[in-house]
């Protein structure tokens, strides 16, 4: 808009100094013509101005010297050099005069005979330059009041024709691959927009159907794996009975055993997984002891911390009470637990304390700790921090801890990654004390 105003602002600025030139010039011919054809010797009397301050006529000896003149000017208006080319030709100038008010444009020249005197008409050229002044300025004033009216009328243009946009952008922030979730708003009008958001939807509707088959089918893998790897499990048990503590099967059997554990909770990670996917994670909240929770995870994997030479030790705050699902909370003390057994080194300590407005349990050993550039994405699915333990886990324990926190209403974060700590946080609401007594 600016361009083309500029553009047509020059052009009539052009234009109208063009035309305004034009009228001077035949205006001046005119009255020179007049004077240079009358018979006999050119004279001014009966000659009239219509503004004697602002056009004069003079005649002037070939030498530059006034014979007579008419209007306010001063001074002669040729010097003797311009005189004498004024002499059998006509000439144009421009120049300030002192009497006349601001430029003078003239016209000078005289009959080819000799002896003739020199005509000289002028006009000023301040009415000219007053029109293109006014030109300007009135482009200038107005230009900038149409380029804001004209800028206001678009941006009111632009955001109604965009408002649908809008909408989809801020739906698109909470949309979702759940079943049942809304898809991207469309507008009313059957254009260009609409056809991107069916387009859109569309592809949020194969997306969320193929998410939705991948679920089932984990959730019913994991579901299914539950009862043989249990009987297996109850098999190797009775096998390490039979087999007693001193044969070499035992060691074989141990190891067994200790796979099937880790079958087992890869089959329970990937069911939460999915669970927690569709939205769907029970959660039977109830008033239980932190040191009750915490020995339950102890007494869980305290043959496994013993075959390895390691120790488990709980420190829970006395009296503390916590409002959560136990079976949900343990899972993710589990998990905590066995990154710490599979991973870590020495005494793994398992500590439940009030703050000011949260309650903590934090699992931690001695270990080497996580690596700096694995910390940031702990938490995400499959993460795993060191790729030469491509066998132990598929990242999903801290995962599942992360779940079950926030099912609770908290977060789970690495608070210190030497020693290594992870650090479950459970809102106000869920710590108690008990009752004294």
């Amino acid at each position: 808009m600016l361009v083309m105003l500029a553009s047509a602002a020059l052009f009539v600025y052009v234009r109208l100094n063009a035309d305004l030139d034009d009228r001077i010039d035949a205006s001046l011919r005119s009255r020179f013509e007049a004077l240079v054809d009358l018979p006999g010797q050119p004279s001014l009397a009966g000659v009239a101005l219509e503004d004697p301050e602002e056009t004069f006529v003079q005649l002037l000896s070939p030498t530059g010297q006034v014979l007579d003149s008419i209007g306010t000017l001063q001074v002669p208006a040729l010097d003797p050099a311009e005189a004498r080319r004024a002499t059998g030709e006509s000439i144009t100038l421009e120049r300030e005069l002192p009497g006349v008010d601001g430029r003078v444009r003239l016209l000078a020249g005289s009959e080819p005979s000799g002896g003739a005197p020199i005509v000289v008409v002028g006009q000023s050229l301040r009415d000219r330059n007053d029109a293109l002044a006014n030109v300007v300025s009135s482009f200038v004033v107005g230009g900038a009041v149409a380029i804001v009216f004209a800028s206001t009328v678009g941006y009111l243009l632009a955001t109604f024709g965009l408002a649908p946009v809008e909408a989809m952008q801020r739906r698109a922030r909470d949309v979702s691959l759940r079943a049942g979730d809304e898809g991207l708003p469309l507008p009313a009008a059957h254009d260009e927009i609409r056809r991107l958001g069916e387009t859109l939807n569309e592809m949020l509707a194969r997306l969320r159907a193929a998410f939705e088959r991948e679920g089932r089918f984990v959730a019913d893998a994991s579901h299914e794996l539950r009862t043989p790897i249990a009987i297996i499990k109850t098999e190797l048990e009775s096998a390490l009975r039979a087999a007693g503590p001193d044969t070499s099967v035992h060691v074989s059997l141990v190891a067994a055993a200790e796979e099937c554990d880790r079958l087992g909770q890869l089959a329970e990670d990937l069911l939460m997984i999915a669970r927690t996917a569709d939205g769907q994670l029970p959660m039977r909240p109830e008033l239980t002891q932190a040191s009750a929770l915490l020995g339950g995870v102890l007494d869980r994997f305290a043959d496994r911390a013993a075959r390895r030479g390691r120790v488990i030790r709980v420190e829970a705050e006395p009296g503390l009470l916590v409002r959560a699902d136990p079976v949900r909370l343990r899972q993710a003390l589990g998990n905590l637990v066995d990154n710490a057994l599979r991973h870590g080194e020495g005494a793994i300590v398992l500590l439940a304390r009030s703050s000011h407005d949260t309650g903590e349990i934090d699992v931690a050993d001695e270990g080497p700790g996580f690596a700096a550039e694995f910390a940031p994405r702990a938490f995400e699915r499959f993460a795993r921090g060191n790729p030469s333990r491509s066998g132990e886990g598929v990242g999903l324990g801290l995962a599942i801890v992360q779940a079950i926190a926030e099912g609770h209403g908290g977060s789970a974060a690495i608070v210190s990654t030497m020693p290594p700590t992870v650090r479950i946080r459970l809102p106000r609401a869920t710590i108690r004390r008990a009752p004294a007594g």
